[in-house]
């Protein structure tokens, strides 16, 4: 209840935006990433012992386990054509401020790439605050007409001009509050597949909310947690954040629970790069739905286990999902 009640300026800004219009499939295609229970659907990537992706593989290669017991699959595809829903979340902190036009650069490219005609994407800068800079929309002009203003947060903190902000004195680099409110107000409502990217160098300074409360929304709103761990160097004198023991373990724990991962970015592997490998994960992903055998809507946590045949593969999935009763609309 803290929690809603520390947001509800926030959601409220935030219901005034228009809702997505996303087209549903027919049920009897391709299975709906959706918050009711009676479906559980999940993406999964798989990869083979030389870390590729592996795309062609059926429903009877793969095996779901819910609190150790064996599910049936209902539902499997291996198109990609479910509506992709895309919130971008960029660190503006004052240790960014040096990579911020190379973000500009890339993801405008990511989006004029990665959007079709029914996809959508939604940017949101954090730094002291959260605020969010274009709501939901397809064109890739208008993101990157957002993304120009770009800015390192100003740290006026309080309640600043931005339709996200910040509640509360000033703060440091707002990453839970923000991934808690992309999650909760902007992708819990939305079909489809639905995917966070966060770039930032994983340090969390003065949010209100913790990890755990981040990954839970997340989970609720069944999304995928993408991190790209991106610091520059000369903000740390001369050293990667991660090598001073940064933020990289806060990163893979919510990338690794919602069915992502971590991607670096160094002298070596440009964020170029992490936004083309970004793209083949998204064009190589199954979609697997199962009803599972406990259907008892209680709110509790159920734990995943997805594997396939070949022992030698590896799946890239949700590790569980919060049994929630749906809320009639």
């Amino acid at each position: 209840m803290r929690i809603l009640a520390a947001f509800t300026l926030a959601g409220a800004l935030f219901a005034q935006a228009p809702q997505s219009s996303q087209a549903v499939p027919p049920a009897d295609e391709v299975p709906l990433i959706t918050a009711d229970v009676d479906v559980v659907s999940i993406l999964a990537a798989v990869r083979d012992k030389h870390n590729g992706l592996v795309s062609d593989l059926g429903k009877g290669d793969f095996t779901i386990m819910e609190d150790g017991k064996p599910q049936t699959i209902k539902y499997f595809t291996r198109e990609t054509d479910l509506p992709l829903t895309i919130g971008l979340l960029i660190d503006v902190s004052r240790s960014q401020e040096n990579v911020l036009d190379i973000e500009r650069r890339a993801a405008a490219a990511f989006f004029t790439q990665v959007l079709q005609k029914k996809d959508e994407a939604f940017l949101i800068s954090f730094g002291e605050e959260s605020e969010l800079l274009q709501d939901f929309t397809n064109s890739p002009r208008l993101l990157t007409n957002a993304m120009n203003g770009l800015k390192v947060s100003s740290g006026v903190g309080g309640l600043g001009p931005g339709p996200v902000p910040t509640l509360g004195g000033a703060a440091g680099t707002v990453l839970y509050d923000a991934i808690y409110l992309a999650s909760n107000e902007k992708l819990k409502g939305e079909v489809g597949r639905k995917v966070i990217v966060v770039i930032t160098d994983g340090v969390d300074e003065g949010s209100k909310l913790k990890i755990e409360d981040a990954l839970e929304a997340a989970q609720k709103a069944d999304t995928v947690i993408y991190s790209i761990d991106y610091s520059d160097a000369s903000a740390y004198g001369g050293f990667s954040f991660g090598s001073l023991g940064g933020g990289y373990g806060a990163l893979k724990r919510m990338s690794e629970e919602t069915g992502g991962h971590v991607f670096e970015v160094d002298r070596k592997h440009t964020l170029d790069d992490v936004f083309k490998e970004l793209q083949e994960e998204m064009r190589s992903q199954y979609s697997i739905g199962y009803t599972p055998i406990n259907d008892v809507k209680d709110g509790s946590y159920r734990k995943l286990d997805i594997r396939v045949k070949d022992k030698t593969m590896k799946v890239q999935a949700r590790k569980g999902y919060y049994a929630i009763k749906h809320e009639a609309k």
